[in-house]
């Protein structure tokens, strides 16, 4: 479910840079919001229990294969 939004008292400067990445990155203003806010609550929440129970996450468009190409990076071409 997705919920419409209004935003109140954000930075210019701040919106137009999200504005111009997700741009860059073909997606929505919404979809680069939601993506921040998950980050910023992951980043506030300390995890509980065993790492197994920790769920994967969703980077967006373009970022199918980061998993490989940050091993390509870190190991070289194989």
């Amino acid at each position: 479910m997705k919920t419409q939004i209004t935003v109140k008292e954000v930075e210019e400067k701040t919106f137009q840079e999200l504005k111009s990445e997700a741009a860059n990155m073909k997606m929505s203003i919404g979809a680069a919001l939601t993506i921040a806010i998950e980050s910023w609550l992951s980043s506030i929440r300390k995890p509980k229990g065993s790492l197994l129970k920790w769920k994967p996450r969703d980077w967006g468009p373009g970022t199918e294969n980061l998993s490989e190409q940050v091993d390509e990076i870190i190991y070289g071409d194989s």
